[in-house]
């Protein structure tokens, strides 16, 4: 059987981490690793002066970890510029946030090119080569460039946004025609999907048989669909045990019996974490039964504390929460608790199992696992509620939750009252329903399928998830 090689911005080396929780990414590449042994390689984490970067290699249950530094000048440009001022708030759907430097451009594409001269010294001529995210849309080209002729596909884990919005970016056809060097590139969702067809077919004049497979000069460049899921019954499992733990229980003893509603967000203005605590300050005042019986639980880790957008959504988040408590808080009870501290996988899975709903609100999101999470950590009996985002792409599968539109401040605080005033026969059939979707596009199969279709000389196109039609019990809440 081939090798896989997956590269990735951030590769999770064992014992490095600390027990801390991963991103979304780093947590379902691990998952796939763990069942199929290869290598995985990219940034080391670490910024060096010029000419001292390193390559490093170890070995662990059967996976090689090959990691690479760069410089401080490379950082700021690739990461800290390119990456996440220019491609981040574009996909996104954030025209306004973003901050265009051809410095920043030629870094990221000068980083891409040395990934690719690193990662050839290691690779074998029948490897299977899986690259992930906006940090690597020219990696494939670039190894085109060096003669790889291996099987190389692409996963983009964040939105993809219509032509109208890539178009936005200077010198677009740079990164975004690159995408054709890949033999398959892989989104969350259909919508996603739909618009690198659409760029392909409007801006580039590219022909296709199906707007699913593609004709790029010499070469043929698919399209498909592979939502990422999570480890479902383990995740259960995990909660259950969690949830008996010292911590879970000093939590839910500081609650003294008031039902808690959590969110678990990385610091950023995709995720919409101020206007989903305007909604609960809404909630607050249009609802008032709720004072003092609910409180909301926000883990928010920092990220990217360096860059200016990021330092300012952290402070205007600390005046909502100072707002909110002083006003409705009693010295009693805190409406609001507010941590910028990451938590294991292990700690959020009691959590999400003591939370009577969750708030995954973001303005947009490429999947979201912390709705999938959180679903998979309830206890079916008496289940939460999942009150989520119409636009993250867990809202294709999870069409029983409470589906919100997160711009509307009211709506959001109704579907909260709604959540706390649930019978328990409506929150077992919600979550019964979403349960059994997620199961079946269940993580364990997500890398495997992608590395099929990637292999299979004509696969069929990925199909989206299932969606369960809500019934009219369970209408959305919008």
């Amino acid at each position: 059987m081939a090798r896989v090689v997956v590269v990735s911005n951030r590769v999770a080396v064992p014992n490095r981490d600390g027990g801390a929780r991963a991103g979304g990414l780093e947590v379902v590449l691990r998952s796939f690793l763990k069942r199929n042994q290869g290598v995985w390689f990219g940034w080391s984490g670490r910024t060096v002066p010029k000419g001292e970067e390193k390559v490093r290699q170890s070995e662990h249950a059967g996976v090689t970890y090959i990691t690479a530094d760069i410089s401080r000048a490379d950082f700021q440009e690739y990461y800290n510029g390119f990456a996440n001022r220019m491609l981040w708030p574009i996909l996104h759907y954030r025209l306004d946030l973003v901050e265009f430097s051809s410095r920043d451009m030629a870094g990221y594409l000068r980083v891409n090119e040395m990934f690719a001269d690193r990662l050839l010294a290691f690779l074998k001529p029948d490897d299977v080569i899986w690259v992930h995210d906006y940090h690597f849309l020219p990696l494939a080209k670039a190894l085109r460039d060096r003669g790889v002729q291996n099987k190389i596909g692409f996963f983009l884990h964040i939105p993809f946004p219509p032509p109208d919005l890539l178009t936005a970016l200077p010198k677009h056809e740079r990164t975004i025609l690159s995408l054709c060097h890949y033999d398959l590139v892989g989104f969350q969702t259909d919508n996603d999907a739909d618009n690198l067809a659409d760029y392909l077919t409007n801006e580039s004049r590219m022909p296709s048989r199906d707007r699913r497979t593609f004709i790029a000069g010499q070469r043929t460049m698919r399209i498909g669909v592979f939502p990422v899921g999570v480890e479902m019954a383990e995740f259960e499992r995990l909660a259950r045990r969690t949830n008996r733990l010292a911590f879970a229980r000093e939590v839910l003893t500081s609650l003294a019996d008031r039902s808690m509603i959590i969110g678990v967000d990385r610091l950023d203005y995709s995720k919409g974490i101020g206007m989903r605590m305007r909604a609960f300050e809404q909630f607050l005042a249009d609802y008032p039964r709720w004072r003092g019986a609910v409180t909301y639980l926000q883990i928010t880790p920092r990220s990217r504390s360096e860059i200016r957008e990021y330092a300012d959504i952290e402070r205007r988040i600390d005046e909502t929460v100072g707002r909110v408590n002083g006003h409705y808080g009693e010295a009693s009870w805190t409406p609001i608790r507010y941590v910028n501290r990451p938590y294991s996988r292990s700690t959020l899975a009691g959590l999400y199992r003591a939370s009577r709903a969750a708030l995954v609100t973001p303005l947009r999101d490429g999947m979201n696992l912390v709705a999938k999470e959180y679903i998979a950590a309830q206890d079916p009996e008496d289940p939460g509620v999942l009150i989520l985002s119409r636009f993250a792409g867990a809202a294709v599968e999870c069409q029983a939750a409470l589906l919100v539109n997160p711009y509307d401040q009211e709506a959001v605080a109704a579907a909260i009252d709604q959540a706390l005033s649930m019978p328990l026969d409506e929150r077992r059939a919600r979550h019964r329903d979403v349960f059994n979707v997620l199961s079946e596009n269940d993580v364990k199969f997500w890398g495997n399928r992608f590395i099929d279709a990637l292999t299979c000389p004509e696969p069929a196109a990925a199909s989206a998830p299932r969606a369960v039609a809500a019934s009219p019990h369970l209408a959305a809440a919008e």
